[in-house]
Protein backbone atom coordinates (compact mmCIF):
# COMPACT_ATOMS: atom_id res chain seq x y z
CA UNK A 1 0.00 0.00 0.00
CA UNK A 2 1.18 3.50 -0.84
CA UNK A 3 1.53 5.85 2.11
CA UNK A 4 2.03 9.58 1.57
CA UNK A 5 3.51 11.65 4.39
CA UNK A 6 3.64 15.44 4.80
CA UNK A 7 6.32 17.37 6.75
CA UNK A 8 5.84 20.01 9.43
CA UNK A 9 7.60 23.11 10.65
CA UNK A 10 11.39 23.00 10.27
CA UNK A 11 11.42 21.56 6.74
CA UNK A 12 11.46 24.96 5.04
CA UNK A 13 14.30 26.31 2.88
CA UNK A 14 14.74 29.38 0.67
CA UNK A 15 13.79 28.52 -2.91
CA UNK A 16 11.17 26.00 -1.88
CA UNK A 17 8.41 25.58 -4.46
CA UNK A 18 10.03 27.76 -7.12
CA UNK A 19 10.49 24.84 -9.52
CA UNK A 20 6.82 23.86 -9.18
CA UNK A 21 5.73 27.48 -9.79
CA UNK A 22 7.85 27.74 -12.93
CA UNK A 23 7.02 24.34 -14.42
CA UNK A 24 3.29 23.93 -13.77
CA UNK A 25 0.61 26.46 -14.74
CA UNK A 26 -2.00 25.08 -12.32
CA UNK A 27 0.56 25.29 -9.53
CA UNK A 28 1.42 28.88 -10.46
CA UNK A 29 -2.26 29.83 -10.28
CA UNK A 30 -2.60 28.24 -6.83
CA UNK A 31 0.48 30.06 -5.52
CA UNK A 32 -0.94 33.37 -6.79
CA UNK A 33 -4.31 32.56 -5.20
CA UNK A 34 -2.47 31.94 -1.92
CA UNK A 35 -0.79 35.36 -2.17
CA UNK A 36 -4.25 36.93 -2.47
CA UNK A 37 -5.75 34.94 0.42
CA UNK A 38 -2.84 35.69 2.77
CA UNK A 39 -2.65 39.38 1.84
CA UNK A 40 1.08 39.33 1.12
CA UNK A 41 3.33 37.72 -1.47
CA UNK A 42 4.45 34.64 0.40
CA UNK A 43 5.97 33.39 -2.86
CA UNK A 44 8.54 36.21 -2.74
CA UNK A 45 9.68 35.02 0.71
CA UNK A 46 9.63 31.34 -0.29
CA UNK A 47 11.55 31.82 -3.54
CA UNK A 48 13.88 34.75 -2.83
CA UNK A 49 13.63 35.63 0.89
CA UNK A 50 16.12 35.16 3.70
CA UNK A 51 16.28 32.29 6.18
CA UNK A 52 15.18 34.67 8.93
CA UNK A 53 12.11 35.85 6.99
CA UNK A 54 11.15 32.27 6.23
CA UNK A 55 11.48 31.27 9.91
CA UNK A 56 8.65 33.60 10.98
CA UNK A 57 5.80 31.35 12.09
CA UNK A 58 3.22 33.29 10.05
CA UNK A 59 5.34 32.54 6.96
CA UNK A 60 6.81 29.12 7.77
CA UNK A 61 3.59 27.23 8.33
CA UNK A 62 1.69 28.39 5.22
CA UNK A 63 4.87 28.08 3.14
CA UNK A 64 5.36 24.41 4.01
CA UNK A 65 1.64 23.76 3.58
CA UNK A 66 1.65 25.38 0.12
CA UNK A 67 4.73 23.51 -1.05
CA UNK A 68 3.19 20.19 0.02
CA UNK A 69 -0.38 20.54 -1.24
CA UNK A 70 0.54 22.22 -4.53
CA UNK A 71 3.15 19.52 -5.22
CA UNK A 72 0.54 16.84 -4.49
CA UNK A 73 -1.86 18.51 -6.97
CA UNK A 74 0.93 18.85 -9.56
CA UNK A 75 1.55 15.09 -9.36
CA UNK A 76 -1.84 14.58 -11.00
CA UNK A 77 -2.64 10.92 -11.67
CA UNK A 78 0.65 9.91 -10.04
CA UNK A 79 -0.81 10.87 -6.67
CA UNK A 80 -2.81 7.82 -5.60
CA UNK A 81 -2.68 7.61 -1.79
CA UNK A 82 -4.00 4.57 0.06
CA UNK A 83 -3.16 6.12 3.43
CA UNK A 84 -1.82 9.53 4.49
CA UNK A 85 -0.33 11.21 7.56
CA UNK A 86 1.28 14.53 8.37
CA UNK A 87 3.69 15.60 11.10
CA UNK A 88 2.06 18.39 13.14
CA UNK A 89 1.36 21.15 10.56
CA UNK A 90 1.64 18.42 7.90
CA UNK A 91 -1.68 16.99 9.07
CA UNK A 92 -3.42 19.94 7.36
CA UNK A 93 -1.48 19.27 4.14
CA UNK A 94 -2.49 15.61 4.31
CA UNK A 95 -6.16 16.50 4.78
CA UNK A 96 -6.21 18.82 1.76
CA UNK A 97 -4.29 16.38 -0.41
CA UNK A 98 -6.69 13.56 0.55
CA UNK A 99 -9.73 15.67 -0.34
CA UNK A 100 -11.06 16.25 3.19
CA UNK A 101 -10.40 20.01 3.06
CA UNK A 102 -10.46 22.31 0.07
CA UNK A 103 -7.34 24.34 -0.75
CA UNK A 104 -8.68 27.73 0.32
CA UNK A 105 -10.09 26.53 3.65
CA UNK A 106 -6.91 24.59 4.39
CA UNK A 107 -4.74 27.65 3.80
CA UNK A 108 -6.98 29.87 5.93
CA UNK A 109 -6.86 27.35 8.79
CA UNK A 110 -3.08 27.08 8.57
CA UNK A 111 -2.73 30.88 8.61
CA UNK A 112 -5.09 31.06 11.61
CA UNK A 113 -3.12 28.29 13.33
CA UNK A 114 0.20 30.07 12.77
CA UNK A 115 -1.13 33.37 14.13
CA UNK A 116 -2.78 31.72 17.15
CA UNK A 117 0.40 29.81 18.00
CA UNK A 118 2.49 32.97 17.65
CA UNK A 119 0.21 34.78 20.11
CA UNK A 120 0.36 31.86 22.55
CA UNK A 121 4.17 31.90 22.37
CA UNK A 122 4.18 35.58 23.32
CA UNK A 123 2.02 35.00 26.41
CA UNK A 124 4.69 33.02 28.25
CA UNK A 125 8.39 32.31 27.57
CA UNK A 126 8.60 28.65 26.64
CA UNK A 127 10.71 26.24 24.60
CA UNK A 128 11.32 22.68 23.39
CA UNK A 129 14.23 20.21 23.52
CA UNK A 130 15.10 17.04 21.63
CA UNK A 131 16.01 14.10 23.86
CA UNK A 132 18.18 11.48 22.18
CA UNK A 133 19.02 7.97 23.31
CA UNK A 134 16.34 7.25 25.93
CA UNK A 135 13.23 5.10 25.76
CA UNK A 136 9.85 6.85 25.72
CA UNK A 137 8.78 5.61 29.15
CA UNK A 138 11.81 7.12 30.89
CA UNK A 139 11.26 10.50 29.22
CA UNK A 140 7.56 10.43 30.09
CA UNK A 141 8.26 9.48 33.71
CA UNK A 142 10.80 12.25 34.25
CA UNK A 143 8.55 14.87 32.65
CA UNK A 144 5.76 13.85 35.03
CA UNK A 145 8.10 14.32 38.00
CA UNK A 146 9.04 17.93 37.13
CA UNK A 147 6.87 20.50 38.92
CA UNK A 148 7.01 23.12 36.13
CA UNK A 149 5.15 22.55 32.84
CA UNK A 150 6.98 20.05 30.61
CA UNK A 151 5.48 17.25 28.51
CA UNK A 152 6.48 14.81 25.74
CA UNK A 153 5.55 16.64 22.51
CA UNK A 154 6.94 14.88 19.44
CA UNK A 155 7.52 11.12 19.39
CA UNK A 156 9.69 11.34 16.27
CA UNK A 157 11.31 7.92 16.08
CA UNK A 158 12.66 5.27 18.47
CA UNK A 159 15.23 7.02 20.68
CA UNK A 160 14.19 10.57 19.74
CA UNK A 161 11.48 12.37 21.70
CA UNK A 162 10.99 16.15 21.82
CA UNK A 163 9.79 17.67 25.08
CA UNK A 164 7.93 20.97 25.39
CA UNK A 165 7.02 23.40 28.16
CA UNK A 166 8.10 26.37 30.24
CA UNK A 167 11.79 27.30 30.11
CA UNK A 168 12.24 26.24 33.74
CA UNK A 169 10.40 22.97 33.15
CA UNK A 170 12.38 22.04 30.04
CA UNK A 171 15.70 23.00 31.67
CA UNK A 172 14.97 20.85 34.73
CA UNK A 173 13.80 17.92 32.63
CA UNK A 174 16.92 18.11 30.43
CA UNK A 175 19.11 18.02 33.54
CA UNK A 176 17.31 14.94 34.91
CA UNK A 177 17.19 13.20 31.52
CA UNK A 178 20.96 13.58 31.04
CA UNK A 179 21.46 12.13 34.52
CA UNK A 180 19.21 9.23 33.48
CA UNK A 181 21.44 8.45 30.51
CA UNK A 182 20.22 10.53 27.58
CA UNK A 183 22.92 10.89 24.92
CA UNK A 184 21.86 14.48 24.25
CA UNK A 185 19.30 16.99 25.44
CA UNK A 186 19.31 19.61 22.70
CA UNK A 187 17.35 22.84 23.18
CA UNK A 188 15.57 23.75 19.95
CA UNK A 189 15.52 27.17 18.31
CA UNK A 190 11.74 27.56 18.43
CA UNK A 191 9.50 30.36 19.58
CA UNK A 192 7.42 28.42 22.07
CA UNK A 193 6.12 25.21 23.61
CA UNK A 194 4.26 23.58 20.73
CA UNK A 195 2.06 20.56 21.52
CA UNK A 196 1.92 21.38 25.23
CA UNK A 197 -0.70 22.82 27.63
CA UNK A 198 0.87 26.25 27.01
CA UNK A 199 -0.83 26.21 23.59
CA UNK A 200 -4.31 26.17 25.18
CA UNK A 201 -5.18 29.72 24.08
CA UNK A 202 -4.22 28.80 20.50
CA UNK A 203 -6.28 25.60 20.72
CA UNK A 204 -9.38 27.54 21.74
CA UNK A 205 -8.90 30.08 18.96
CA UNK A 206 -8.25 27.44 16.30
CA UNK A 207 -11.12 25.24 17.51
CA UNK A 208 -13.63 27.93 16.54
CA UNK A 209 -12.13 28.18 13.04
CA UNK A 210 -12.05 24.39 12.56
CA UNK A 211 -15.64 23.97 13.76
CA UNK A 212 -16.76 26.58 11.23
CA UNK A 213 -14.95 24.85 8.34
CA UNK A 214 -16.38 22.03 6.23
CA UNK A 215 -14.37 18.81 6.41
CA UNK A 216 -15.40 15.89 4.21
CA UNK A 217 -14.49 12.21 4.33
CA UNK A 218 -10.99 11.83 2.81
CA UNK A 219 -10.35 9.52 -0.15
CA UNK A 220 -8.28 7.28 2.15
CA UNK A 221 -7.65 6.96 5.89
CA UNK A 222 -5.62 9.70 7.58
CA UNK A 223 -3.52 8.61 10.54
CA UNK A 224 -3.80 11.51 12.99
CA UNK A 225 -1.13 12.78 15.36
CA UNK A 226 -3.12 12.68 18.57
CA UNK A 227 -3.40 8.86 18.79
CA UNK A 228 -1.72 7.58 15.59
CA UNK A 229 -4.92 5.84 14.45
CA UNK A 230 -6.63 6.01 11.03
CA UNK A 231 -9.77 8.12 10.54
CA UNK A 232 -12.24 8.89 7.77
CA UNK A 233 -15.14 10.32 9.82
CA UNK A 234 -15.19 14.14 9.45
CA UNK A 235 -16.44 14.75 13.01
CA UNK A 236 -13.62 12.68 14.52
CA UNK A 237 -11.08 14.29 12.19
CA UNK A 238 -12.13 17.74 13.44
CA UNK A 239 -11.97 16.63 17.08
CA UNK A 240 -8.48 15.20 16.64
CA UNK A 241 -7.27 18.23 14.70
CA UNK A 242 -8.33 20.52 17.55
CA UNK A 243 -6.70 18.29 20.18
CA UNK A 244 -3.44 18.26 18.21
CA UNK A 245 -2.30 21.73 19.32
CA UNK A 246 -1.99 20.80 22.98
CA UNK A 247 -1.46 17.06 22.48
CA UNK A 248 1.62 15.13 21.36
CA UNK A 249 2.62 14.24 17.81
CA UNK A 250 2.80 10.44 17.96
CA UNK A 251 4.85 10.02 14.79
CA UNK A 252 6.71 6.87 15.83
CA UNK A 253 3.41 5.19 16.61
CA UNK A 254 1.86 6.51 13.38
CA UNK A 255 4.57 4.96 11.21
CA UNK A 256 4.33 1.64 13.08
CA UNK A 257 0.54 1.57 12.71
CA UNK A 258 0.78 2.32 8.99
CA UNK A 259 3.28 -0.50 8.58
CA UNK A 260 1.04 -2.87 10.53
CA UNK A 261 -1.87 -1.88 8.29
CA UNK A 262 0.02 -2.77 5.15
CA UNK A 263 2.10 0.25 4.08
CA UNK A 264 4.80 -0.93 1.68
CA UNK A 265 6.20 2.47 0.64
CA UNK A 266 6.31 6.00 2.07
CA UNK A 267 6.47 9.03 -0.23
CA UNK A 268 7.24 12.38 1.40
CA UNK A 269 5.35 15.26 -0.20
CA UNK A 270 6.86 18.66 0.58
CA UNK A 271 10.20 20.29 1.35
CA UNK A 272 13.08 18.19 2.67
CA UNK A 273 13.37 14.52 3.56
CA UNK A 274 13.24 14.53 7.37
CA UNK A 275 10.24 12.24 7.59
CA UNK A 276 11.87 9.61 5.38
CA UNK A 277 14.73 9.43 7.86
CA UNK A 278 12.29 8.99 10.75
CA UNK A 279 10.48 6.20 8.86
CA UNK A 280 13.80 4.43 8.27
CA UNK A 281 14.54 4.61 12.02
CA UNK A 282 11.32 2.67 12.59
CA UNK A 283 11.94 0.13 9.78
CA UNK A 284 15.10 0.19 7.67
CA UNK A 285 13.68 -2.18 5.07
CA UNK A 286 10.70 -0.07 3.99
CA UNK A 287 10.90 1.88 0.72
CA UNK A 288 10.93 5.68 1.03
CA UNK A 289 11.09 8.44 -1.58
CA UNK A 290 10.45 12.14 -2.21
CA UNK A 291 7.60 13.23 -4.46
CA UNK A 292 8.92 14.79 -7.65
CA UNK A 293 7.24 16.63 -10.50
CA UNK A 294 6.33 14.55 -13.57
CA UNK A 295 8.55 15.25 -16.58
CA UNK A 296 7.06 17.75 -19.04
CA UNK A 297 7.83 18.90 -22.57
CA UNK A 298 8.83 22.30 -21.13
CA UNK A 299 11.90 20.82 -19.49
Amino acid sequence: MKAYIFPGQGAQFVGMGKDIYQQNEEAKALFEQANDILGFRITDVMFEGTDEELKETKVTQPAIFLHSVILAKALGADFQPEMVAGHSLGEFSALVSAGALNFEDGLRLVAARANAMQKACELQPSTMAAILGLDDFTVEDICHRVSDVVVPANYNCPGQLVISGSIAGVDKACELLLEAGAKRALKLNVGGAFHSPLMESARVELAAAIEATEIKAPVCPIYQNIDAKPYTDPAKIKENLIAQLTGPVRWTQTVLHMLQDGATSFTEVGPGNVLQGLVKKADRSVATSSATLPQTDAE
